[in-house]
């Protein structure tokens, strides 16, 4: 038994953190939620949002440089959505394929140079199939060259305050140029809601049907988890297993991005699992509950290699199969799920602003994470009042992390407190 289960890959669990240490038993009661994560894989990036909102629940390294793969299409239909919006094209206009164009790597729609599809045949080939070829004869479409067009798609992105990214293309093939982060692929994608609701519908389909072929969309948690109704995923070697999906229970709608999967399977229980604590917490949050989303390794010795097949570049689907770990891993039972609490040591915290509004707070507590994610990440960030003013505060820190991430700040020319536990 002990040496079948040296081979099992590391795991660790989602839980729910609550904000005062009395509130433990009830939130070990009720959290249910225990998914494999990828925690120990360097490529590994996540972040939970309110979509409603913008607030941030959860976060891993959501501000470390990654490469976004396929989620680079959502950019790529939000253009196309912004330009259907404008009146600039018709979704039964002509997309032309190009010789540059069909010659693209799979995963492909496979039109030969010189045919064409229509806008609404392309906008179906990019949410489900990921086309590779569909989405250089958009760009071209759209912007004359793709060259052009990526430089469109930057420009929108700093616009949007993806101020992390910068696109080479417009397929997410593999380009050391094209970069993101969990937090700015977060942000596209509410963006794309947002800004584009009528054409949403197009990152639930769950098929589609291009001249006697079918094809099935690649996000499998459309049809295994209910509520999820998009968006997008993305696979290439330098990346790994990458998704951004968006969910709605009970009138509340979440996004997650989970980036650098080692395999389909651990990366769709990471995102499901997120998910699902994230509900889990907004409808305690509804009932008075001071909670948070935070992370719960379950590590030990029992690891175990993975085995790697050759893989395509561009989705996943080519390759899920052939990526597998190299034995089935049980889930751990639910009673295993941990309760973090504050430690004495991790109660230092930074005070970054005080402020007339508690919108003005928020803003400042946004911008810190903007710029300063690294140095705060793990921390939770808070607003308070106190002596008539909202203090923007990040609490839950050692000293030397609270006192590294001031240092930062004021470097920078911005306002940071170091407090102590006692202060």
């Amino acid at each position: 038994m002990l040496k079948h289960a040296r081979r099992l890959f590391v795991a660790f669990g989602v839980a729910l953190a609550t904000a005062v240490a009395p509130m433990a038993t009830t939130a070990q009661a009720q959290t249910p939620y225990l998914q494999l994560l990828p925690s120990t894989q360097s490529k590994y990036a996540a972040i939970v949002v309110d979509a409603k909102s913008g607030e941030v629940l959860y976060a891993k390294r959501a501000d470390s440089p990654r490469y976004p793969a396929s989620i680079t299409k959502v950019m790529t239909l939000y253009l196309t959505f912004e330009a259907l919006a404008a009146g600039k094209i018709q979704l039964d206009d002509p997309v032309p394929f190009s010789p540059r164009a069909a010659a693209q790597s799979p995963t492909k729609l496979g039109v030969r140079a010189g045919g064409s599809i229509t806008v609404h045949e392309a906008i179906q080939s990019l949410t489900t199939l990921s086309a590779n070829d569909t989405a250089v004869a958009m760009a071209e479409k759209l912007g004359g060259t793709e060259g052009r067009f990526t430089a469109l798609m930057t420009l929108r992105a700093k616009e949007l305050g993806m101020s992390n990214t910068n696109f080479a293309n417009a397929n997410g093939l593999p380009d050391s140029r094209n970069i993101s982060t969990a937090r700015d692929l977060a942000i596209l994608s509410r963006a794309v809601m947002r800004d584009y609701p009528q054409y949403y519908r197009y990152f639930t389909q769950t098929n589609f049907n291009f001249r006697g072929r079918n094809y099935r969309n690649h996000n499998h948690l459309l049809t295994g988890v209910p509520g999820v109704d998009g968006l997008k995923t993305g696979f290439t070697n330098a990346s790994g297993f990458n998704i951004a999906i968006s969910g709605v229970r009970e009138g509340r709608r979440l996004i997650v991005v989970v980036l650098g999967g080692p395999t389909r399977v651990s990366r769709d229980k990471a995102a499901e699992g997120l998910l699902l604590t994230g509900f889990d917490v907004m409808n305690r949050r509804a009932r008075g509950e001071n909670i948070t989303v935070a992370q719960n390794f379950f590590e030990s010795d029992l690891v175990g290699p993975i085995v790697q097949g050759r893989t395509a570049q561009g989705d996943e689907d080519d390759v899920g199969d052939r990526i597998k770990l190299a034995a089935a891993t049980p889930a751990p039972r639910a009673s295993q799920v941990k309760i973090v609490e504050p430690k004495k040591k991790d109660s230092w915290s930074v005070q970054v602003g005080a402020f007339k509004s508690r919108a003005d707070a928020k803003e400042q507590i946004d911008l810190i994470e903007k710029r300063f994610g690294a140095k705060v990440d793990g921390a939770r960030p808070t607003v308070d009042k106190a002596g008539g003013r909202y203090r923007s505060r990040f609490v839950g820190m050692s000293e030397y992390e609270a006192r590294q991430a001031c240092k930062a700040i004021k470097a920078k020319k911005m306002a940071c407190a170091v407090a102590s536990p006692q202060g």
